[in-house]
């Protein structure tokens, strides 16, 4: 735990510095960008979903029953707007995990570990496809826990889900230039737990108004800090053993 409140840490840290800014400002402005436009292309079909949805969780008939118009209506925005941010959100770290990760790596190694040997055990093609089966076992969360939500206890799906994606797409991308192929199994396997714990904590950012906004960002951070430097320590403990 120890190492992960430290990851975490110097992730926040290095948030606020100018280069980083500029990392976590494009994803988020690219993804809200392209939902608008799919938002204004698919709104009559998004608006049919929610109605499906409403009439799902049997709460439409209350819906309807309000007298007010400028109350539904403002009831109708929040909605929109419930589903609309962690889409924002999802598309978001997706973008940073294949496009802005370099970046960061680069930020943090080249400071905190420059000698740390570049064993590529990762490659473009590997992380296309962890991106592709993350997105697809993320969704598959959502639809098998759907019913859930008519049992009042759907709230703790968007922080699994949200776990889930963070560990499974930015523990691939954290290793991919400085582990070897061998590094990263073993990585994965003894610190399974560990990558869950950080997950779920990036998680709750992304439920924080404002502090959103730059989730992604620090969740990739707060993983390569994480994994580098689990990196280093085995490299090093397995020098001290040799010697």
């Amino acid at each position: 735990m120890k190492q992960i409140i430290k990851a975490l840490s110097r992730a926040l840290h290095d948030l606020f510095q100018f280069r980083v800014l500029m990392v976590a400002l494009w994803p988020i402005i690219l993804a809200v960008f392209m939902w608008l436009i799919l938002a204004i292309i698919f709104w009559d079909t998004f608006s049919e979903l929610i109605e499906i949805g409403l009439s799902a969780l049997e709460i439409r008939t209350w819906f309807e029953g309000i007298e007010s118009e400028w109350i539904r209506n403002l009831i109708q925005t929040l909605i929109h707007l419930f589903i609309f941010t962690p889409l924002v959100l999802t598309t978001a770290i997706v973008i940073m995990a294949l496009f802005a990760m370099p970046i960061l790596i680069n930020l943090v190694s080249l400071r905190d570990y420059p000698n740390l040997e570049r064993k590529n055990g990762g490659s473009i093609g590997g992380t296309l496809l962890n991106s592709l089966s993350a997105i697809c076992i993320f969704i598959l969360i959502w639809v098998l826990t759907m019913p859930l939500w008519l049992f009042g206890i759907g709230v703790v799906i968007p922080f699994a889900a949200s776990a889930y994606l963070n560990q499974r797409l930015l523990r691939y991308d954290a290793l991919a230039i400085h582990a070897s192929r061998e590094e990263m199994k073993a990585f994965f396997s003894t610190n399974h737990t560990s990558l869950w714990v950080l997950g779920l904590l990036t998680g709750f950012v992304q439920f924080i108004p404002v502090l959103n906004f730059f989730a992604p960002v620090l969740a990739g951070l707060a993983f390569v800090h994480y994994g580098l430097g689990k990196l280093h320590d085995l490299r090093q403990h397995n020098l001290d053993i040799s010697y």
